[in-house]
């Protein structure tokens, strides 16, 4: 007898459930999208690493000048050039102020003296200007972090949502700002600016929010069309009320990764303006001046340039593995890739 002839009773079937019974997937919960990142991102471990990293590095740049007696600029006569000596590790033959077979301290007559990272080629402690230097870097990072999203977010927004001739004109302003050379403008900014974190501060104010317009504009020209927005239209919401309420938390998680990833793009500024001679001017410290001056010891006394280059490398290195983590929390469809 096929299918079709079977005769059916009222007693062959039972609900799977009770009617009045609330059905939740029992192996993904439903979550708020803010856990889902959180979730996305304590999956890579590179990206916690880098956020462990950087709070450290902060916190030292904090509170590691105030660690010693020494200030960033306080010149000691007669104990250039020593090396690094740590009153713990020197009794493992590390850090114990020997170089090239001779205690450095003994022979300065400044035996009872330490210098965690050593001095440079003015006695000056590298410790302490290290950390310093570290704490001008982050100020400019943040502040590029703040003019993205100040002026290139909110740029980008009206950009691409207005579009027509309005996007055309602001484009190519921004086309103008982008074609003069960076080093140019800090240079003339430097004529009638304070030399320093100002003029940095100033160079980013003109171009460093680009690449956050042009990222933003795109991702509103994606999400504009979409079906939610013309219903936030069709029901009568103004321009404005759709460009912060609609648009911006849709495109939000794009906006802080790309302003992440803009934090070690600073840094790097900073401190290629700084062994040009354009940056922060002496005594004042930053990563960039601090290998500048290392350079020029780099033979003789490497810890000078080593110190640094290890800090300021890992901290950019820092900021890109947390940006990736956060790109790919924003973005599960990124983690599989």
């Amino acid at each position: 007898m096929s299918i079709i002839d079977h005769e059916f009773y009222d007693d062959d079937f039972e609900f799977a459930h009770a009617a009045d019974e609330k059905l939740v997937d029992r192996n993904y919960s439903a979550t708020s999208y803010a856990k889902d990142v959180w979730n996305n991102f304590r999956k890579n471990k590179g990206a916690l690493i880098g956020a462990v990293v950087i709070f450290i590095i902060v916190v030292m740049a904090i509170i590691g000048p105030s660690m010693n007696e020494y200030t960033y600029k306080q010149i000691h006569g007669g104990q250039e050039c020593l090396v690094p000596r740590i009153p713990v590790l020197e009794k493992l033959g590390i850090f114990d102020g020997y170089h090239n077979g001779e205690n450095q301290y003994a022979a300065k007559e400044v035996p009872d003296t330490y210098y965690w990272f050593g001095t440079d080629t003015q006695g000056r402690d590298i410790w302490t200007r290290v950390w310093s230097g570290t704490r001008v870097s982050l100020i400019i990072a943040l502040a590029a972090v703040v003019i993205d999203i100040v002026i290139g977010m909110v740029y980008g927004l009206i950009s691409g949502f207005f579009g027509g001739m309005v996007d055309s004109v602001m484009q190519r302003f921004a086309e103008i700002l982008n074609g003069i050379p960076t080093l140019v403008i800090v240079t003339l900014l430097g004529m009638v600016l304070p030399a320093g974190i100002t003029s940095i501060i100033f160079a980013l104010m003109l171009t460093g929010w680009i690449g956050m317009e042009r990222i933003a504009r795109a991702q509103v020209l994606k999400v504009k069309e979409q079906e939610f927005v013309l219903a936030s239209r069709t029901l009568g919401a103004g321009k404005l009320r759709i460009i912060f309420s609609e648009i911006l938390p849709n495109i939000l998680g794009q906006v802080i990764v790309t302003s992440m990833f803009s934090i070690p793009n600073a840094i790097f500024l900073e401190a290629y303006l700084s062994f040009l001679g354009l940056g922060v001017p002496a005594p004042m410290a930053s990563l960039g001046s601090l290998v500048s001056d290392g350079y020029k010891s780099m033979t003789t006394f490497p810890h000078i340039l080593i110190i640094p280059v290890i800090v300021m490398a890992v901290l950019m290195l820092c900021f890109n593995l947390f940006a990736d983590g956060l790109r790919d929390a924003f973005d599960p469809k990124m983690i599989n890739k």
